[in-house]
């Protein structure tokens, strides 16, 4: 199983540096895919390299499907929505931040689930589906890590978060 990561023209990395730290350090594999699998320049204006086209990933070997904010003008389309939807009917974890959320609204899989679009919260964690505001990126990362195991025990949760959202110095 893969966890992939979209990206497009402004993607905000900030918003999913995080959780992808925390996946990278367990061992999970990450594909970053973009549209066409070419190169594109994040909001920060990193030049961020593509592992594949999102058409060359099968929606069935994902794990987490991770939408990070920026403009989603570029990849609002039928072929992202697709994948997304194919996603989640595979009973599979889908996240986005920010604008990534309005990414997973045109979709319509947030049709008839709480989301930060529905309720007040800047942070849902559904069963297959976890939606937050920009500012809530350690939040979400966090919240991702619980839902995919990613601690060892409730010790390692608990310095992940005095580290990561407390700032305390372990």
């Amino acid at each position: 199983m893969k966890t992939v990561v979209l990206l497009y023209e402004t993607c905000c990395i900030y918003e999913i540096v995080i959780i992808n730290y925390f996946l990278q350090l367990c061992g999970h594999e990450l594909l970053f895919a973009t549209i066409d699998g070419k190169p594109v320049t994040a909001q920060e204006k990193f030049s961020l390299n593509a592992s594949c086209a999102l058409k060359d990933i099968d929606p069935k070997d994902v794990e987490l499907l991770l939408v990070p904010g920026g403009n989603i003008s570029s990849i609002a389309n039928e072929e992202v929505y697709s994948f997304i939807r194919a996603v989640v009917d595979h009973k599979q974890l889908v996240a986005g931040i920010c604008n990534g959320v309005d990414e997973l609204d045109n979709a319509g899989i947030l049709e008839g689930i709480e989301s930060t679009h529905s309720v007040k919260e800047a942070l849902v964690v559904g069963e297959h589906v976890i939606t937050a505001r920009a500012n809530m990126y350690v939040d979400m990362a966090i919240a991702i890590g619980k839902k995919m195991n990613l601690f060892k025990d409730e010790a390692d949760l608990q310095e992940t978060i005095d580290f990561w959202k407390l700032h305390k110095t372990l």
